[in-house]
Order: C-alpha cells, then structure tokens, then sequence
C-alpha cells in the first residue's frame, strides 16, 4: 500500500533500513513533508509518520544520534515562542508514568526552549520504543529506540467509521472496510478517476473508490443483487428493503454524485465499446464457496432449458470456471484500461500447492505486487495488482493460450473440492479428539 501510494504521489520507495517483517516500525525516505502528509490522507496500514531525528539500539545510542542530528532542522521548532508536549509509545510493553516522566527527563539535552502544552500544543514529539512481536517474551530494554516529530495520522478512523456492519446494504460477501480502501490505494485511485467492479455485488468496493473522488460503476450476472431484491444477508431480517440498493449505500456516505450505474451484465461478455475507458478496475471475483460461479449458457443450453420450464424467463447460467474467469478479467483489464491503469482482485489459493507460476498474466500487464490474506490452515487468497504496461492488440486476444503456461492454472478450478476437502478433515479430527 505504502510503495503504492508513494507512486502516486511521485515518490519511490526505497527504505534506510531492510525492511523487519518482525517490527511495526519503517524508516523511509519520503522527499517531502508535504508528500508524506498526502501519504498519511490515503493509507489505512499505516499509523502516523514522523520526521525522524534519531534513532538507535540502545537509549545510549539513540542520544548520541539527537546530537548528532543537525541544529538547523531542530531550532525552527523549538522557538520559545512555540508551544510542545513530548508522547511516549511503547510496541508490546506497557510504562508506569513515572517510567515515562524519567524517559522524558533524560532528554532535557535537547534545546526546547518553548513552554510544554499538554493540550494543544504546535509540536508534538514522540519516543517510540520497539519491544519485539512475542507478547509471552519481553524483553526488559527495547530492541530499537525512534525520536521524531509527529507530521500526520493515517486514516484508520475509515474502518470504523465504513464498517459493514453499519452498512444500509450488504451481502454474504461484502468486502471488510478495511481491506477494501487498501484496495482502492493499491489501484492509486485518485479524483475524477474511472474505477470499474466487474464482479460488482452489493458494491463494497465502489464505496472505497468514491471516498477518494472517483466516479464508479460496475456489472453483475446476479439481478436481484444489483436491484436490491430477495432475502436478507443481515441477521434477523427476512427480506431486504425497498431502498437497499448501492446507489443507497453511497447515498448513506454523502457519495451519490460519484455512482454512475450498476449493470446486469456477464463479465464474461464485456458490453462496453472498445477503447480504453477505465482508470482501474477494482474486483473480488467469486471463488464458488460462498457465492457461484456463473456465465450466462450457450443458446443450445438456452433452448433446452426453455423445453424443460415454460415458467422460466430468464436466461440460463452455467458454469463459469475460475481459471476462466481469471483469464477473462485479465484479457478484460488489457484491453479497457487505460495506459499506467492498474487492475486489482483477490486469487483463491490452496496453499500445499500454491507457487509464484500459478498467478495468471498477460502480456500488456505487468505484476506490481502479490499479497497474502490467510483465510485457513490450507488456503489462502492473494492480493494481485496488476499495472498495463503495453497498449492492447488483437494479437493479444488469446495471447495466454499460446505461451503453454495455460496448465497450472487450471488448478484453480478444483479450488472448491480443495477447500471443503479441508474443511471435512478439520471437521474430522475434531470429532475423533472429542471422543477421546
């Protein structure tokens, strides 16, 4: 999310230090203070950044960075007409406050001159300390010490604030607050964008795109979902309302003027004239566990159908292979998107047979990143984000067909079998332990 966004804004990114998987502290290179504070109004990852002033392993080391940090980056801050407080965060280990007030104390080196605010102050410093990830095992001095000054939160308040669970209309699928804006930051959705869902549903991850000033639209093979219609997905609801809709879920946000429309269509048979007409296409295709996977049937089906049912009039759904699917939404992504547009969607994964050949591709997209959402002991889905890198041709068409790299994908179509396979096992030997 963060090399996403920093790309956005103009930035790249290259970190000061190997990135820890093993410790919620980064130190980046950010070229300004105003491009960090436009990173910190987009990312839901990130917590706060902070100009950094020193850092070290010990409390030893980490005054002797301070001193050695230079006295004109300092001063404009430490006026003594200005006002400051100094916070103290500790990751995994919780500080009396008199453990904290001797921390503080220790700094008096430093040349504020200002008078501390505790309420409202112009500056906010903090110490942060870094006691490891093992909540069973901490250490009594911390792995690494930071000093800096405070520049900006992120956007966590959005989790909360466009929680599901507060939602005028969801589904059984509705993608968690959280995970879609990361998506919107991935796809570098920005005002008077584009953004299309051809796997649209109750429209969860249009709401991300229009928070950030995007004009959204998107299809679905299912009408009731896209009219709003049939049973409830909420608790103790038996029938959805007449006004749950997405237009009404953006309505609820004061994001009405961002909703271009929602289309019963068949992603598998785009509607749109040719040309490139999206700035990102943002999507969580269906895996077949808890919605299906479906295309409209050939005309022979059609016809075979109607012979069975003269009640029937809609058309006829029949199976839409996630292999196929992927392949689609790629060839789909070539050809509609715009030149540096970025295509993002979730990949289910069997984890035993999972490996870095099985993400589909396609010759005009380049992979930008590919991230892990555990969803059990045995699967998993990724997080595939996708840039177009080559303007689309008709030789392209079937271009994937041609490579022999068409095989291992097909495993994703026993993606069901493979998970409820997992499912009756765990089931299984729940049931043998309990007998025991």
């Amino acid at each position: 999310e963060i090399t996403s966004l920093l790309s956005l804004y103009g930035g790249r990114f290259s970190g000061e230090q190997e990135i820890c998987v093993n410790s919620p502290f980064w130190i980046l290179n950010i070229p300004s203070e105003e491009m960090a504070r436009g990173l910190m109004k987009r990312t839901v990852c990130a917590k706060s950044v902070f100009e950094l002033w020193g850092h070290g392993r010990s409390a030893g080391e980490l005054y002797a960075s301070l001193k050695n940090y230079p006295m004109d980056k300092m001063l404009p801050y430490l006026q003594s007409d200005s006002t400051y407080k100094v916070h103290i965060h500790t990751f995994n280990k919780t500080l009396t406050q008199a453990q904290k007030i001797k921390k503080i104390d220790a700094l008096e080196f430093l040349p504020f001159q200002g008078k501390v605010n505790l309420k409202n102050p112009e500056h906010i410093f903090w110490i942060l300390e870094d006691y490891g990830m093992d909540p069973n095992n901490v250490p009594e001095e911390p792995f690494h010490l930071y000093f800096g000054r405070w520049i900006a939160d992120g956007q966590r308040e959005l989790i909360e604030s466009y929680s599901v669970k507060k939602r005028h209309f969801i589904g059984n699928t509705s993608m968690d607050a959280c995970l879609s804006f990361i998506m919107a930051n991935h796809g570098r959705v920005k005002p008077n964008d584009v953004v299309y869902d051809p796997f649209v549903g109750t429209g969860g991850l249009l709401i991300s795109s229009a928070h950030f000033g995007a004009y959204v639209c998107g299809t679905d093979i299912d009408y009731n979902t896209i009219h709003g219609l049939g049973k409830a997905s909420r608790k103790n609801q038996k029938w959805r309302g007449p006004d749950e809709n997405i237009r009404a879920n953006l309505r609820q946000y004061g994001l009405e003027k961002y909703y271009l429309d929602a289309l019963v269509s068949d992603s598998s048979r785009p509607i749109w004239r040719k040309g490139m007409l999206f700035d990102a296409i943002i999507t969580d295709p269906p895996y077949g566990i808890r919605e299906a996977t479906r295309r409209m049937g050939s005309q022979k089906e059609t016809v075979k159908s109607a012979e069975k049912s003269t009640e029937s009039n809609t058309f006829v759904s029949s199976n839409y292979h996630l292999s196929d699917i992927f392949f689609d939404l790629l060839k789909f992504a070539a050809e509609y998107l715009v030149m540096g547009g970025r295509l993002v969607y979730w990949l289910p994964i069997y984890r035993p047979e999972y490996t870095e050949e099985i993400i589909p591709r396609h010759p005009c997209l380049k992979l930008i990143s590919n991230c892990e959402q555990m969803l059990s002991s045995h699967t998993s889905r990724r997080l595939i984000t996708m840039e177009k890198v080559k303007e689309f041709k008709d030789q392209d068409q079937n271009s994937y067909l041609l490579d022999g790299q068409y095989m291992p994908y097909r495993g994703h179509n026993s993606f069901r079998e493979k998970y409820f396979s997992g499912v009756t096992k765990r089931i299984a030997k729940e049931e043998k332990d309990n007998q025991k």
